[in-house]
């Protein structure tokens, strides 16, 4: 299928849910990570949407975020980009969602985010993991329901990665050391299942025309709000002001000093998983410094 014929499809697609009939004039490029084609399209009666593409199989990954970005649009705690629709041309898979422009970051703007996020958090429900898998990047990250965090953390994030690894030729040093041990880090601290974001690094945050924030690109599911907050800290972009208006909205427990380690671990092993590179001598210095506080 040419482009011409792919964009006649997504701009069907766009004219039935909308029930408005639409015809793109204009497509751009434009920066939405390494795993996805992203654009800017304009129609001819000026309505833009942000367009991201992949292949065929990608197709349940976009569902599984559309869905995500509309349950978090429901809390009402935090913004996010409104879903448009989603599908498949005869040769690729897309999404296609509303079209934010980014304005920049403020003292205010962090404070919200922080504030949001921590209301975010609070919402709940009785189980861990999620109503699908998702992804994480482009890595299928699974999440059935459990009724024990530190089970779901070992089983289906930890192990997981480290299975991801050994398929790729490595492995890493005290590995079963630290999952045997890992109730350890849970002794004073019961987690409850918060609505996540699940991929909350900086370049998945961003402030509208108008200074407010919002979120995207989520891999959500039900888990340790803790996981949101470690990954906040591995590539930094959150100011103090964020983090003293979540801290003031909802109080984390003294013991995540230490488990924003464990947490950025799952990271840092996606990251290997995904890229290569030095993200194997990170994750095994976390692996390390976790076991070091064995007992």
């Amino acid at each position: 299928m040419s482009h011409a014929q792919q964009y006649i499809s997504i701009d069907r697609a766009i004219s039935e849910k909308t029930a408005k009939a639409y015809q793109s004039k204009t497509r751009s490029s434009v920066i939405g990570g390494c795993i996805n084609q992203a654009s800017k399209i304009e129609g001819q009666d000026g309505r833009i949407y942000f367009l991201k593409q992949n292949n065929l199989k990608f197709l349940p990954f976009f569902e599984a975020e559309a869905r995500a970005l509309m349950e978090i649009e429901e809390t009402g705690t935090i913004q996010v980009p409104q879903v448009i629709v989603f599908g498949e041309t005869e040769g690729k898979s897309f999404l296609i969602l509303e079209f934010m422009e980014q304005g920049s970051s403020s003292k205010a703007g962090q404070k919200q985010l922080g504030r949001e996020l921590a209301q975010l958090h609070q919402v709940e429900k009785p189980f861990f993991g999620w109503d699908m898998d998702n992804c994480i990047g482009a890595t299928p990250q699974p999440n059935p329901k459990s009724e024990n965090w530190v089970d779901f953390y070992r089983t289906h994030r930890l192990i997981h990665q480290f299975e991801l690894a050994k398929q790729k030729g490595k492995r890493f040093d005290q590995v079963e050391t630290l999952l045997t041990g890992l109730d350890f880090f849970f002794a004073d601290y019961i987690p409850t299942p918060s609505l996540l974001h699940g991929d909350l690094w900086g370049g998945n945050a961003s402030y509208d025309a108008k200074g407010s924030p919002f979120i995207f690109d989520p891999a959500t599911y039900y888990g340790d709000r803790e996981t949101d907050l470690a990954f906040t800290y591995m590539f930094g972009g959150f100011s103090s002001d964020f983090y003293q208006a979540y801290q003031e909205t909802y109080p984390l427990d003294s013991g995540f000093t230490e488990r924003k380690i464990l947490y950025n671990l799952y990271h840092e092993l996606n990251h290997f998983n995904l890229f290569g590179g030095g993200y194997a001598n990170s994750a095994q210095s976390s692996i390390n410094t976790l076991v070091h506080h064995l007992p």
